[in-house]
């Protein structure tokens, strides 16, 4: 079990900021994913942590102590940190028996003070001087035999990775790693070598395996789906930039931005493009070429405010990148950061054309698919574009005029295409965001 920190840790080749001025914490038996398109910098982190890629600066300890500082010239090599590391391609010796190939790292102990406990687990005594020592036949196979039966392979210890499924050389690859008792284990990507329904089942078997062990878990996907269902947190980056770090629901319901809104969610996230005005009880907006409605904020907060916050802290955050500019050793980025594309679903996608740049005025709705009602009495008629039923729910795209607006519908309704239906937005959780900078104002309930 181990806590980790990084400070201000940035990874750049020349001007390419891969990650940049990275702020995380990961708590003690944490199950945290690294989620971001590919290219986004969070495998670079992960290799980072582990001692597999030397940052350009900032600061990373493990348990307190640290295993890199820029500063104080500290760079822990990757075999003293005490972290375990599972890759997409598990990486098994073809010529030895499963158990040859959980048995190789623990046969290559060579410690003071190392030891296996009665319950199987390798113990360090960190303060222990005097000569190294191996473990003996006795201690290997008794931590072999804890974290077989922890992977359920016990049965598979005299055959070779050739006569085993991908699950099953998956769940080598997995005891091989926890056999040293790492502190933290890192995975990068492990399932993507699987099919879909054996995924499943694994994404079970690692949430059980984090409660088994107790151990903290670092796990890097570009799934968001593995991303919701396994993490205890996430940190979602883009473009080697920190977007948000939460707990999977709160980056669900309240994304920090339209990308976040956008990248996690399946279905994806209905982006409605609206202007308007802020009056009394909420806002009045226009949008869908002509409709109106109203948004009312939840908890009472109003635009105005949110606004002069936000101002506030642009202006500090464009102080200190100025101040920034002045360090010795600063290097501009040129891997930009741009505003982020959001995409507003059309029947006929438009030529990309010019558009004036958004005021204060100008808002994107966000809205969740099983947030859309298909509602008798609602106030938008809409039509049904197609129809998709899986038995407990159906997901269907609905055209409102020129746009597509996806909804999912549970129960065993059947929805024909070119049906007429009446649409209507439930709850409180539908999503207000500045088009201005593409941040999330607030939540609220939008009435048309």
């Amino acid at each position: 079990m181990a806590r980790i920190e990084l400070k201000n840790v940035t990874k750049r080749w020349g001007g390419y900021y891969a990650v940049e001025h990275l702020d995380l914490t990961i708590g003690d038996n944490a199950f945290v994913t690294l989620l971001g398109p590919s290219g986004c910098g969070k495998t670079t982190t992960l290799r980072m942590i582990a001692g597999l890629e030397t940052p350009t600066e900032g600061r990373i300890t493990i348990d307190g102590v640290p295993v890199f500082d820029s500063d104080e010239g500290i760079n822990i090599p990757p075999n003293k940190r005490r972290v375990g590391f599972l890759f997409q391609n598990y990486a098994l010796w073809p010529n030895m028996t499963v158990y040859q190939n959980i048995s190789f790292g623990l046969s290559n102990i060579n410690e003071p003070g190392v030891s296996v406990n009665e319950n199987g687990e390798v113990v360090r005594d960190e303060k222990a001087t005097g000569p190294a020592r191996k473990l003996t036949k006795e201690e290997i196979k008794r931590a072999v035999d804890r974290v077989s039966a922890i992977v359920k392979i016990g049965q598979f210890m005299d055959r070779y990775p050739s006569e085993l499924s991908g699950g099953q050389q998956q769940r080598v690859a997995i005891a091989r790693t926890l056999a040293p008792s790492p502190r933290v284990l890192f995975m990068d990507e492990p399932l993507s070598n699987l099919d879909a329904k054996l995924r499943l089942e694994m994404r079970s078997e690692l949430q059980r395996l984090h409660l088994t062990t107790g151990s903290t878990f670092v796990y890097v996907t570009h799934d968001q789906m593995e991303a919701m269902t396994l993490a205890t947190r996430i940190c979602l980056i883009d473009n080697g930039r920190l977007q948000q770090y939460d707990e999977p629901l709160t980056v669900y319901n309240r994304p920090n931005n339209l990308f976040v809104g956008d990248f996690v969610g399946n279905p994806s996230i209905n982006y409605i493009e609206a202007s308007g005005k802020e009056v009394q009880d909420g806002l009045a907006l226009r949008f869908f070429d002509g409709q109106t409605g109203s948004f009312h904020i939840a908890g009472g907060q109003t635009v105005a405010s949110w606004y002069q916050e936000n101002d506030r802290l642009e202006a500090e955050e464009k102080r200190l990148a100025e101040e920034a500019k002045k360090l010795p050793g600063y290097v501009e980025k040129t891997n930009k950061d741009v505003p982020f594309p959001y995409h507003i679903a059309r029947v006929e996608e438009p030529e990309v054309e010019k558009r004036p740049a958004p005021g204060r005025e100008d808002f994107v709705i966000g809205v969740r698919p099983e947030f859309i009602r298909i509602d008798p009495n609602g106030a938008i008629e809409g039509e049904v574009f197609s129809a998709m039923p899986t038995g407990m729910e159906t997901t269907l795209k609905i055209r409102v005029g020129a746009y597509l607006l996806t909804a999912v519908v549970f129960g065993g309704m059947v929805y024909k295409i070119g049906q007429k239906v009446r649409l209507s937005f439930s709850g409180e959780n539908i999503m207000l965001f500045s088009r201005q900078n593409g941040k999330r104002i607030a939540n609220g309930s939008f009435t048309v």
